[in-house]
């Protein structure tokens, strides 16, 4: 379970730049739960990614993981409950390090450190069947450098080192903004397979709204720094992208334009 309790974020206080990029957030996450986040640009998606997995501290506020207070605990010592894939399939993972040093890395994020061989026999097998999953035949290339992947291959690959220790919460920050269609669609199905697999409590951030709508129970939107609109899984079903446009007009007084948001 997450929890996000009056989550406070300004950047350059006191100079003519200050901005508040989160605006008293608050945010309840039961386990299983997966809300989609959409929102303009600048709306404070990103921050609020950021602030979860420790990148940065919130300037007032807290934040519970499992009923543990990680408010002040460092983005390294977060890593062992939370998986996170970026938007940049370059992020992620370690491009000189073969597949399996990769997922050897991944795998042990969240078991103590040891003296002993990182990629055994028997790790060598499980890494295989998992990768499996993906159905790329990156089962048969072990040894492959990991920066010799194409966008979408190596896209598939953070999806599955952030999931396969089955985390805490999963965090998913525009993971198929930045690929072609077919394989946008395919770490798109990829991410329902796994999150309903190991049962996974995920947020993710999006500028397609109709990824928005097909993908979990819960959606967010949110401007300005704050939550403007919740909608649970039955209102969810019902919606449309023009109805969503709406009610972020409904709520502003303004419409929604010149953002990636409107992609369907």
């Amino acid at each position: 379970m997450l929890q996000l309790n009056q989550i406070h974020k300004v950047f350059n206080e006191g100079t003519p730049d200050e901005k508040t990029a989160l605006d008293s957030i608050d945010l309840t996450m039961k386990k299983g739960d997966f809300i989609t986040v959409i929102g303009s640009n600048g709306a404070g998606k990103s921050t609020l990614m950021n602030i979860i997995s420790g990148v940065m501290l919130p300037d007032i506020g807290a934040i519970y993981l499992d009923n543990k207070n990680i408010s002040l605990l460092s983005e390294y010592r977060r890593a062992k409950m939370i998986g996170r894939v970026f938007q940049d399939p370059m992020a992620g993972t370690s491009p000189s390090m073969t597949i399996e040093e990769n997922l050897a890395m991944a795998y042990s994020r969240n078991k103590n450190r040891t003296l002993r061989k990182g990629v055994t026999r028997q790790r060598k097998e499980m890494f295989r069947e998992v990768l499996e999953s993906l159905h790329l035949g990156l089962e048969n290339r072990l040894n492959a450098k990991v920066g010799l992947l194409s966008g979408g291959e190596r896209q598939a690959l953070s999806l599955l080192m952030a999931t396969f220790t089955e985390p805490s919460i999963l965090l998913l920050d525009e993971h198929t903004a930045a690929l072609d269609p077919a394989r946008a669609e395919l770490i798109t199905n990829l991410t329902k397979e796994i999150v309903k697999k190991y049962n996974l409590t995920t947020l993710m951030v999006t500028h397609n709204m109709q990824q928005a709508l097909d993908l979990g129970n819960r959606l967010i939107m949110m401007d300005k720094g704050q939550i403007i609109l919740t909608v649970d899984e039955e209102q969810k079903k019902k919606l449309t992208i023009e109805q969503l446009l709406n009610e972020f007009q409904r709520i502003r007084g303004a419409k929604m334009t010149n953002d990636r948001a409107l992609l369907t």
